[in-house]
């Protein structure tokens, strides 16, 4: 359990991390210790929050071959463009929210299939 907490944690920093370099759109003070925590923070969603909404979910998930999880991960992803200042972190948008969900799911799906 640990394990998996430590993966979710991980592959919330790297997607945040990624998604800071490379979408633009996507701002943060250039501090790397606030890219370390808000993917912190993100891993902690998912682990704690994410299961409880895929299972209220499951029926939506299946219907749509499980992409309905790329809006759960928005939604996580909002969530922490909600709760941080603009100062600190930012997402500008739905595309940069989009494709940064694409990326924090991607690393997310890769930490779990090592783990």
């Amino acid at each position: 359990m640990a394990k998996n907490l430590i993966s979710k944690i991980i592959a919330g920093i790297l997607g945040i991390g990624i998604s800071c370099y490379f979408i633009e759109g996507v701002t943060y003070d250039g501090k790397i210790t606030t890219i370390l925590f808000v993917g912190a923070i993100l891993g902690l969603l998912n682990f704690f929050i994410r299961p409880i909404i895929e299972k209220i979910t499951f029926p939506i998930r299946v219907l749509t071959l499980n992409l309905f999880t790329l809006v759960i991960v928005m939604l996580m992803i909002f969530v922490l463009d909600v709760i941080f200042p603009e100062t600190r972190f930012e997402v500008q948008g739905l595309t940069p929210l989009f494709f940064t969900s694409l990326i924090v799911w991607g690393t997310d799906i890769l930490f779990s299939l090592s783990s």
